[in-house]
């Protein structure tokens, strides 16, 4: 019989949080990087244009529409959701969820 274990991972950050999650994703540090300023600025809708313009800034990058490359590689690895309204985060990544991995071999 096998043996469970509970190992608590200490996320102090947004970019933390996705990173334990980036085994399953497999984003690079970039993709991350801007998926966790995408989420820090939520408040104005995820991948929005306000949320591009800001995320830009932050991210020192001259035109925010270069961050559309960037939201459909997140969508085509399953980080983000397209929806009627514009993009949603993940279930997975949902920092509200308690998420169970079970590895198995």
């Amino acid at each position: 019989m096998m043996k469970s274990r509970t190992i608590k991972i200490a996320a102090d950050s947004t970019f933390k949080f996705l990173q334990v999650f980036n085994g399953i994703l497999e984003l690079t540090d970039k993709e991350l990087l801007i998926l966790s300023k995408f989420v820090d600025n939520s408040n104005l809708g995820l991948c929005t244009a306000s949320a591009k313009k800001i995320v830009a800034t932050e991210l020192g990058v001259l035109d925010p529409n270069t961050l559309n490359n960037y939201v459909k590689r997140l969508k085509d690895k399953g980080a983000l959701i397209k929806t009627v309204n514009g993009y949603k985060l993940s279930k997975l990544l949902e920092p509200t969820n308690k998420v169970i991995i079970e590895i198995t071999r």
